[in-house]
């Protein structure tokens, strides 16, 4: 099957505040999205990611700001007018049509006759891989089948956008994964706009051109998934995205002595006494020979693997989390003393 490539639109979400009652759920929330790019919305429950895509879908009204799509103005355009495409955390499937049918609904209701209906619906299933299903009824599809037809139901309109929100939150852990990269795979061979909105890091870096995470209705961060992780910037994103140790130091404007290891400062450190907030895989704990040797005792191993994750107390009562290599953990054993090295790289410095 060819697909024609779908010319994705630009959005533009510009000073955004909602406010229920004295709760601002979103707090001046401005986001660009590029031309068939995808972003993903990320942060804890209640931060404003849903509000931000229900505002954008034309599903709740922002109490001030605007939403621009491809240069036209829809912050008063109903929801039925925008040309939106939606997949939500249920699949909201209709049991009585077949999965074609389902594929096809939006189609006619918007006057598509049914051989033009047939083929697109047939072209989308093909798309997500489930072109044998197509005249199966919900009931006979496991969730994650269920979810693409929802997914191909959606690009089956042609939206402008995609709107995504918790859409793989309800399936289990394999799925998941096996699904999230499918999306991935669609929505770049398709080329629509797409926002995503996730709790899910591990999603949200996985399928992500830039992540936006979100605190408390503002965003903190927006940046592409592999310098939000190496290069946070505040001290929400640092502990909110991956697992990261916190280490006393004395903070100073261009590096820091972390375990005796001088170490570079990210922008927006404290400047002074603090914690360091170091990746786990920037650690690496070595035996150490001799009684009373190392900094450092080995508390805890759990083996993940091809990886495993070591717990070591430093002297001062301080606990350093590793990510080694099975093979490399290994060679330690809890009670242990071990010597504790810090990769260089730079690090954010959050006040004590």
């Amino acid at each position: 099957m060819t697909l024609a490539t779908e010319a994705g639109l630009a959005v533009e979400l510009t000073d955004l505040t909602r406010v229920y009652g004295s709760v601002r759920a979103l707090d001046g929330l401005t986001l660009h999205l590029a031309p068939g790019e995808l972003v993903v919305l990320l942060g804890p429950s209640g931060c404003g990611k849903t509000t931000a895509l229900r505002i954008l879908a034309g599903l709740d009204q922002a109490t001030s700001g605007s939403v621009e799509v491809g240069g036209k103005d829809l912050t008063r355009v109903p929801a039925n007018k925008r040309d939106m495409g939606m997949v939500f955390q249920a699949y909201s499937l209709f049991p009585h049509l077949t999965v074609r049918d389902n594929v096809a609904f939006g189609l006619k209701l918007r006057g598509r006759d049914g051989a033009a209906r047939r083929k697109r619906a047939d072209d989308m299933l093909e798309l997500v891989g489930l072109g044998i299903h197509a005249d199966r009824y919900a009931h006979q599809l496991s969730g994650g089948q269920q979810q693409r037809v929802a997914l191909a139901r959606a690009l089956a309109i042609e939206p402008s956008v995609l709107l995504l929100d918790e859409p793989l939150s309800a399936l289990d852990a394999k799925v998941r994964v096996q699904l999230r990269d499918e999306i991935r795979r669609v929505q770049i061979e398709v080329g629509t706009t797409t926002l995503f909105v996730t709790h899910d890091q591990e999603e949200a870096l996985a399928v992500a051109d830039r992540v936006g995470v979100m605190n408390a209705g503002r965003l903190e961060q927006l940046a592409p998934p592999a310098e939000l992780y190496s290069s946070p910037a505040t001290q929400f994103v640092g502990e909110f995205v991956g697992l990261s140790n916190r280490i006393p130091v004395e903070g100073s404007t261009g590096t820091t002595r972390v375990i005796d290891v001088d170490v570079p400062v990210l922008a927006g450190s404290a400047t002074g006494t603090g914690f360091a907030l170091v990746r786990p895989e920037s650690v690496s704990f070595t035996p150490a020979e001799g009684a009373g040797g190392g900094q450092a005792t080995i508390a805890a191993i759990a083996f993940l693997g091809p990886v495993s994750r070591a717990t070591a107390t430093l002297d001062d009562g301080t606990l350093v989390v590793a990510q080694l290599d099975s093979a490399e953990a290994a060679t330690l054993r809890v009670g242990g003393r071990v010597s504790v090295g810090i990769d260089p790289v730079p690090v954010l410095v959050v006040g004590a």
